[in-house]
């Protein structure tokens, strides 16, 4: 599978690539054209015409935008290939892990093993979210929904080991392979805090521009959220991965979610 979406990815660049050099060469044919066609005044010892300052600027622009367009669909189409391939092996490996995870999970507390909640992916669009369960059953029966908070006693003895190391995380590569999520981007948040958050935060919106991802520039820089203020920071964050995103910097961050595994850095 992954290697006809290899295939397909390649094809689809390469007709992307092919349809940039055409509408570059059709842009330059329209540009030779219209300013052979321009009346030109002549003046006395005959001077050439120069094109007008803001049509080169417009023409310049015009290729400029062709460029970024064809990098970003490049971009996209990488991106959609490494999250399959990163998924699909990540769930191989730590599939043995994975049982493991399971049967503590069982031991230690009352309630099933996996835990699922909506979350609002890229445009809003709700999709569930699925994790190893950290909580005791029904946590949120009495206090409504909160974010989590330290020494949070509704997390249960092997969940706080779980949350430390993000192997909490590890069934959202099921949403990676669904289509839902992105290994690298900004952190799925639930409806309910959006609705709140938006009316606070200016930018909220912008960073559901992407998919949400299992780790992020974010996820890796800053902590879990406890209050307004590291929310404001986390979208500091999202839009600046958002304005960098690249195969490169997603490689960085990859590398970077791999210390705060060790180090459990940020975890509530």
């Amino acid at each position: 599978m992954n290697m006809l979406l290899l295939r397909k990815s390649m094809k689809n660049s390469v007709l992307i690539l092919i349809t940039t050099i055409l509408l570059f060469g059709i842009t330059t044919s329209l540009w030779a054209a219209y300013t052979t066609q321009i009346p030109q005044k002549m003046s006395t010892d005959h001077e050439s015409h120069v094109p007008e300052p803001s049509s080169l600027i417009l023409f310049v622009g015009g290729i400029f935008s062709m460029i970024i367009s064809f990098l970003r669909k490049t971009y996209n189409i990488a991106k959609r290939v490494m999250d399959i391939m990163i998924a699909t092996i990540a769930l191989i490996i730590l599939l043995p892990l994975c049982i493991l995870i399971a049967l503590l999970i069982k031991i230690t507390s009352k309630g099933p093993i996996f835990y699922s909640q909506v979350r609002s992916g890229k445009d809003e669009k709700p999709f569930d979210i699925y994790k190893f369960r950290t909580m005791k059953v029904d946590a949120e029966k009495e206090s409504g929904p909160v974010w989590a908070k330290q020494k949070d006693n509704r997390i249960t003895p092997i969940g706080k080991f779980l949350r430390k190391s993000r192997i909490d995380e590890i069934p959202q590569f099921i949403n990676v392979l669904h289509g839902e999520m992105s290994v690298i981007g900004p952190r799925p948040e639930r409806p309910i805090f959006i609705e709140k958050l938006k009316g606070q935060i200016s930018d909220y919106p912008k960073r559901m521009a992407v998919k949400p991802g299992i780790t992020g520039l974010a996820q890796v820089y800053h902590r879990y959220d406890e209050s307004i203020a590291d929310v404001r920071k986390k979208v500091k964050y999202d839009m600046l991965y958002i304005k960098k995103m690249s195969i490169g910097t997603d490689l960085r961050i990859v590398g970077r979610t791999m210390g705060v595994v060790v180090t459990g850095f940020g975890a509530n």
